[in-house]
């Protein structure tokens, strides 16, 4: 799925924009080489005719058109599937993670649905050395991505090592979670994260369904609050209104894990999320300024493209 993305994005660039094959290379971050591995592969399957196939190009300009109106640096948009709608976009998002790691990479990991079936599907499939870094507590929301994802391993295979930060996702004061936070082997790794060459993190709507209410960490009367406070979606459990601003909220001081706007100051912020239900959680996040990637399905970003916040 990603390799075909990858040769309409090659083909565009170089028949429609007019860029070299070195600087399409460098833009999309592969070698040269396979820049003229897909064009040729463009022509064999017919892709290249007298203009692009109308098809491809529309999914192309729809990714275009994403990046340009929320200043980011890259878009992949999946075919929309209801049935198993996140699982296509995680195995989206382990292919074009795999695609663009080196050898010992460091990659940041949040929590959530379709990113634990992310970690799942890029660590069966990884052939690279490469470490896993989480950006929070709650060890039992990664280990089990991590623990189904090395089953599928061959023996043979590289497992990445695994940085898990040794505490709750949320706990009870702000005063144990200050205390958490003094510790050693918390700090190095909340250290780490901001040394990863890339972050993975979902985006939650305000609802039941949200990792933090789903599992119990909060209870209904944080949920009621959050959304009289104008809350409309979530990263890392911090939950953000219709603009994109933190909510102030005695839950996010409960929480151990790096903060949104420290996120926020990466470059290489990976939101991987799609469902109309979540298309308003998913704008505000964008203009947030909280991705710099995104990799949804077709019907999310043509509504993605044509909201208005109200």
């Amino acid at each position: 799925m990603y390799e075909s993305n990858l040769i309409y994005k090659v083909t565009w660039f170089y028949y429609e924009n007019n860029m070299t094959q070195q600087e399409i290379a460098q833009h999309l971050g592969i070698s040269r080489m396979k820049v003229v591995k897909l064009l040729n592969q463009a022509k064999q399957e017919g892709l290249i005719k007298f203009k692009m196939d109308p098809e491809a190009k529309s999914n192309i300009q729809l990714e275009q058109e994403l990046i340009k109106k929320f200043g980011l640096k890259d878009v992949f948009v999946v075919p929309s599937s209801p049935e198993n709608l996140n699982d296509n976009i995680a195995k989206a998002a382990a292919q074009y993670i795999e695609d663009k790691v080196d050898e010992n990479t460091f990659i940041n990991i949040g929590y959530g649905d379709t990113v634990s079936k992310t970690l799942n599907h890029l660590i069966y499939s990884i052939e690279k050395e490469i470490s896993l870094v989480t950006l929070s507590g709650g060890v039992s929301y990664y280990t089990s991505a991590i623990v189904s994802g090395t089953k599928k391993k061959s023996s043979n295979s590289i497992t990445p090592n695994i940085h898990i930060i040794p505490s709750p996702l949320l706990v009870s004061s702000e005063e144990v979670a200050n205390t958490f936070l003094q510790e050693k082997s918390i700090q190095n790794i909340l250290n780490m994260t901001t040394l990863s060459s890339m972050s993975i993190v979902g985006i939650g709507s305000v609802s039941d369904n949200a990792t933090i209410f789903k599992y119990g960490i909060a209870n209904n009367e944080d949920l009621t609050l959050l959304k009289m406070q104008g809350a409309v979606g979530d990263i890392l459990s911090q939950f953000y209104d219709k603009n994109g601003n933190i909510l102030e909220s005695d839950l996010h001081n409960k929480l151990i894990g790096i903060k949104l706007d420290k996120l926020k100051e990466s470059n290489q912020t990976i939101g991987v999320a799609g469902g109309i239900h979540k298309v308003q959680a998913i704008y505000s996040a964008l203009i947030g300024g909280y991705l710099n990637i995104l990799i949804t399905d077709e019907d999310t970003a043509t509504e993605l493209l044509k909201f208005k916040n109200s």
